[in-house]
């Protein structure tokens, strides 16, 4: 099992990784809209929150050997299901011809007050 971390992306705000490697599978933890080199959360803007999300997960798979275009399963959580079209939106441009299964929640509360979290399960 192999431990990645990838400087382009927020480091863990917590005792976890940013992804690990096993057995030709990336498994990534959720990614906030974290900005990498301030830390800073975006929280008021729901297509910028997902974009900066969705290239959080791009950096930690990238430096895992893979990417988006590898990605198997996404899980999207967010704190208002009512932000579903705007997220599907800003995802739509990120996986246009290759779509991956994917499940999209809404949950109580996210870390930091997070609007969404995405995580994903990818091929090397």
């Amino acid at each position: 099992m192999n431990v990645i971390h990838s400087d382009k992306a927020p480091k863990a705000v917590g005792p976890y990784s940013q992804a690990l490697e096993f057995n030709g599978f990336i498994f990534t933890s959720g990614q906030l809209p974290l900005i990498p080199e301030s830390g800073e959360l975006i929280s008021d803007d729901i297509k910028e929150a997902t974009k900066r999300s969705l290239d959080n997960l791009k950096a930690v798979l990238e430096e895992a050997g893979s990417g988006l275009d590898k990605v198997v399963k996404v899980n999207i959580f967010l704190a208002d299901i009512n932000n579903f079209a705007a997220v599907n939106e800003v995802y739509g441009t990120y996986f246009d011809t290759h779509k991956p299964a994917r499940s999209c929640v809404e949950v109580a509360n996210l870390p930091m007050g997070g609007l969404l979290e995405i995580e994903a399960i990818a091929v090397k």
